[in-house]
This record gives structure tokens, sequence and C-alpha cells, in this order.
């Protein structure tokens, strides 16, 4: 298999990715919930990896953070290993006072004011919806499995906003009105990669910090809701067309 800058395989890739952001995700993934799994891939520390999900090859592999990192490994799996559905596996903070920590959020459509697919190509525009192929999927999974999912807009960010000097004034900078439930740093490079490529893309995210709420989630029930992101992502992953 043809090797690229960022990925060298050691073994097949499977037509559907799942994509945290954390390399350590992806071998936390691979460990707890897939059958025999290969490492496939280790360049720069981003673990890929191949095996079966009840029966069905799937491949898991981390992004890194941020829209320039998840844009380099879409474009190559994509464009250079024919990968046909990437569902991207992410944490997120709450846009809303009616989004709730460990909430599981399913990306319509992404909003970024990033200038990165302007550079890439002139694309001039701010927003890029996510497969609905694939979303139709996830919320079949999610009635059956009576998984609750929250489902709208959400921001790709190039900023991690809890850092700015005053995060007040953050979203001043958006349109108003925007009606948004999360931001995350990801999916607009993803999405807009999907869509060059004629591909299915989508985001799955968990609440995990909210300007609302200022507990402290704990490690066990981070973990958990994780997990039901993880099983849900995975189920819909392996769903028949």
């Amino acid at each position: 298999m043809e090797s690229t800058p960022h990925i060298n395989p050691t073994g097949e890739f499977a037509k559907t990715f799942l994509m945290p952001g954390d390399p350590k995700r992806s071998a936390y993934i691979a460990s707890k919930f897939l059958e025999n799994p290969i490492l496939v891939n280790d360049v720069r520390g981003v673990q890929g990896y191949t095996g079966t999900y009840k029966g069905h090859k799937v491949s898991v592999m981390a992004s890194g953070m941020g829209i320039p990192s998840m844009a380099i490994y879409s474009y190559e799996l994509f464009k250079i290993y024919d990968v046909d559905n990437i569902i991207r596996i992410g944490t997120s903070g709450a846009n809303r006072s009616d989004i709730k920590l460990q909430d599981v959020i399913l990306s319509e459509s992404s909003f970024s004011l990033s200038t990165f697919a302007k550079l890439f190509d002139g694309f001039e525009g701010n927003e890029l919806e996510a497969s609905k192929k694939l979303n139709k999927k996830i919320e079949d999974v999610a009635k059956e499995k009576n998984i609750n999912i929250k489902k709208g807009r959400i921001i790709t960010s190039d900023v991690f906003n809890p850092y700015c000097d005053d995060e007040d004034k953050y979203f001043d900078n958006y349109p108003k009105g925007l009606d948004t439930l999360a931001s995350e740093m990801e999916s607009f490079a993803l999405f807009y990669m999907a869509k060059k490529f004629n591909k299915h893309a989508t985001c799955l995210l968990t609440v995990v910090d909210s300007p609302y709420d200022d507990r402290i989630i704990s490690s066990e029930d981070r973990e958990r809701a994780l997990d039901d992101m993880i099983l849900l992502a995975l189920e819909a992953a392996i769903k028949e067309d």
C-alpha cells in the first residue's frame, strides 16, 4: 500500500474509520472494542488500528488537534487510501445552557470562521453539512439502543475559547443569532474534505465542559459517556445501507 508523509500502512485499512483526536484514545478503542486489532500506522505517534467489530472490519486512527491536522489526515485517507466514511468522535464544550455535561451531540453541520478552505482552493463558505447518510444510521442506532442524542449545528474553531482573555466576548465575533450546540476544533476540515472527494463524514461529540456548569466530571463518568458515543459510532459504522 502506498505511503504518504503522514501515514505508512503496515496492514489493511477498512472503508470506514472512527477518528478521535487523541492517539491514546485510538489505542483505547482498539483494545476495548475491536476484535484482533492490529497496529497499522504509527507515524508521528498517530496510532491507527484495524480490527473487526461484530465481524465487520473497522479502522480507528487519531486526527490530532485542530483543522490543519484533521485536514491532512482526512485528505490522505479519502484521496490516497480510498476510505469511504469517517466518523469523528470527540469532546466539546457547550454553547447553550440546555446542552448538559455528558450529552452526546450529532453534528448536522459545522460553522467556522477559519480561512482554511479558502486558502486550500478558494471555498468561500462558512458552513458545511455532515453526511445525511451517516447521520441517518447514527439516529437509527440511537433509537434502537435508547441513547439520547442532540442534533444541530456546531462551531469548529481555531481557538480553544476558554483560553481567550475575555471568553464572554468570544462569540461576539460570530454572526448575531447564530444558533450552535457546541464548539470543537476539527469537524469543518473533515466535512470539507468529504465534500471535495464525494465521501461521507460526520461528527459525534461528548460534552465535557460548559460555561453554564462549573462541575468537574469524574474520570469514571467521562469514560462512561465516551463509551456510549464510541459504541454508537461503531454500531452505525457496521449498519447496512
